[in-house]
């Protein structure tokens, strides 16, 4: 069985460009790695690769989910995973590409999860402090800060539904090379900016009005970086520079939490991309993961 390919990096990179061109001299299917482009509608603001860019390739979990309806990482690590044993019967190589380390790290580590979790109560009565204090009532060996939240709500979800807890979640399932762009920071942060703009350029703005119907009932409407920020100029007036600049901010500090990530939860394997001549690139990834 082949190693999983996975590329990751900060939002902006190449990672879309380098997994075709990797998927057509490996025979591979792509499968999306990116939690805002599984959505249907969301295309310009995530930068989600169009039939053009897909170039024949098969793309999975792409416009799967409307913008009204749920999907968690239980539901990725779920689809990914029935996705790898059946490109496996059909000896297809795989390739994961994406920004969103959490959906990538749990569909391909030991990390547990059962049904439960799409039922979660978000306790919006309980402040963290009494969060906590109902987690030492039960037999816990580690205790989240008091201060992280989304591990709190998580573990005592967890508690109260009678889940297992478990600490395993290091453990890989499958054998995988992972490849990371990166670039200078500076550099990225320019190229962030200018792809904003472009956004903006290609008709963000039309896509957005026509979601504004939606943006009250949308959870990734209101989560997602390039429609979050939106929220403010559509219903409090907010001016058009300043949300267009909200979301460059927005996706400069992703980049930021993306590089720790990716940096400490994976075992990435680092690649400066030459924007200048993008085949050295490709070519460099390609002897990597053929060697």
């Amino acid at each position: 069985m082949s190693d999983i390919i996975v590329i990751v990096g900060p939002t902006g990179v190449g990672k879309t460009k380098l997994s075709i061109e990797l998927a057509k001299r490996l025979d591979a299917e792509i499968i999306n790695g990116d939690s805002v482009s599984i959505y249907k509608k969301l295309d310009i603001g995530s930068a989600k690769p169009t039939k053009e860019e897909q170039a024949g390739i098969i793309h999975h979990l792409i416009d799967i989910r409307k913008i009204t309806e749920e999907y968690s990482v239980f539901d990725y690590q779920k689809d990914v995973r029935n996705l790898i044993d059946i490109l496996n019967k059909k000896n297809k190589r795989i390739i994961i590409v994406g920004g969103t380390g959490l959906y990538i790290k749990a569909a391909l580590y030991d990390y547990k999860f059962t049904e439960n979790i799409k039922k979660a109560n978000p306790y919006h009565d309980l402040s963290n402090e009494e969060i906590l204090e109902k987690i030492k009532k039960y037999p816990v060996d580690k205790l989240p800060h008091v201060n992280n939240r989304v591990r709190l709500v998580r573990l005592l979800n967890k508690l109260e539904n009678e889940e297992e807890i478990t600490y395993n979640k290091d453990r890989l399932l499958y054998n995988i090379k992972v490849i990371g762009l990166t670039t200078n920071r500076n550099y990225l942060y320019e190229r962030i900016n200018k792809r904003v703009d472009t956004m903006i350029e290609n008709g963000l703005l039309e896509e957005i009005n026509n979601l504004k119907p939606y943006y009250k009932k949308s959870r990734i409407l209101n989560s997602g970086i390039g429609y979050k920020e939106f929220f403010d100029y559509l219903f409090n007036n907010q001016p058009l520079d300043v949300t267009i600049e909200k979301i460059k901010q927005d996706s400069r500090r992703y980049a930021k939490r993306q590089y720790t990530f990716f940096n400490h939860q994976l075992p990435t394997t680092w690649f400066d991309v030459d924007f200048d001549n993008f085949d050295n690139t490709i070519n460099d990834v390609y002897k990597f993961i053929t060697k």
